[in-house]
């Protein structure tokens, strides 16, 4: 499947990744069990689509372990140069403590190891508590790491705007930040995007279906309780939809997405990645690979098939308009992560 070249974006002089990035929180093992083989073999069907770059974390389950299959079965059915088509994005989320170079060295060399790779693409990197600021101790010893050539580049993951000024202040050069940013939650626009575009730092977003409740199958539906709610990523956004506005307003929002999705014969998943990629300072979405159980690849890619327009934006500001302020509430982007 040949893509347009508006779905790939040079996130680094190195690294070409597609926009559209494969998440694989959902082989963690919180949304429905994982058969290994079938999920790899899978993952050759996103490959073959141009969907070429993969989001993981070290606590996602086996996410890293299936990266490093991936690349054994690729190089041996495709010969070493298709391994250079991949790109695999990963985490480090360690508990806080005091950090060594040998801790710190220890853990990414069992990424390294997991993903079968001499050097990491790109190191995302989390801290649960900023009160701890043994987060910079750990990312300068990332950064000795990236000079030794085990990270290629280094990264943050829900990160706030406060503290990644902070990160970047000290000499550390960070490539992204991935935060939560959605039709629904509003918040990198607030303070991060205007940062970011000002320092070179990309976006990468995650949450952009809200754990697919933007979807046809929820119009006109009745407010799900919790446990009508099979999979985490559901009952995380709906939590999220919770404190936007409701699930009143959240069925205002359907109908406006579908009217769009209509508009340009699309879906309404869509529509919502869509709007996310055209926001300033964004890479790249997230959209989660249920590898095995649920695949949408042929959908997915038509999101570089059309732009939105400013009819379509009028419609979901005035949406947004109605809902509460989020970064009122909650904070900064990742501070739901830290309350």
């Amino acid at each position: 499947m040949n893509l347009p070249t508006s779905s790939r974006l040079q996130l680094t002089p190195d690294l070409n990744i597609c926009r559209l990035l494969n998440g694989m929180w959902q082989v963690s093992g919180a949304h429905g069990r994982i058969n290994p083989n079938q999920a790899i073999k899978k993952m050759f069907d996103y490959l073959d689509a141009g969907l070429t770059t993969w989001d993981l974390a070290d606590h996602y389950g086996p996410a890293e372990d299936f990266i490093g299959e991936f690349r054994r079965q690729l190089a041996a059915t495709r010969r070493e140069e298709a391994l250079t088509q991949i790109q695999a994005f990963t985490k480090w989320v360690p508990r806080p403590m005091k950090m060594t170079k040998k801790f710190v060295e220890e853990n990414i060399d069992i990424s390294r190891k997991r993903m079968g790779v001499e050097s990491l693409d790109l190191m995302q990197f989390h801290w649960w508590e900023y009160r701890d600021k043994n987060y910079l101790d750990a990312l300068k010893f990332m950064a000795e790491l990236q000079e030794e050539g085990k990270i290629k580049h280094l990264a943050l993951t829900n990160f706030d705007t406060e503290h990644l000024q902070i990160i970047t202040d000290a000499g550390i050069q960070i490539v992204s930040n991935q935060v939560q940013f959605s039709l629904i939650d509003r918040r990198p626009l607030v303070k991060m995007s205007d940062y970011c575009q000002e320092n070179g730092i990309k976006l990468l977003a995650y949450g952009t279906l809200g754990g697919g409740l933007i979807s046809e199958k929820y119009i006109g539906e009745k407010e799900p309780g919790r446990f009508a709610l099979k999979t985490a990523s559901l009952q995380k956004y709906k939590n999220m939809v919770d404190g936007w506005g409701g699930w009143n307003l959240f069925q205002e929002l359907l109908v406006v997405v579908k009217e769009i999705a209509d508009k340009h014969s699309v879906s309404m998943a869509n529509v919502a990645v869509r709007w996310v990629l055209e926001q300033p300072a964004v890479a790249g979405a997230i959209v989660g690979a249920r590898l095995g159980i649920a695949e949408h690849i042929e959908d997915n890619v038509r999101v570089f098939n059309f732009e939105l327009d400013e009819e379509d934006y009028t419609k979901l500001d005035s949406i947004a308009a109605k809902s509460r302020d989020l970064f009122e509430l909650i904070g900064d982007c990742g501070d739901e992560y830290r309350r």
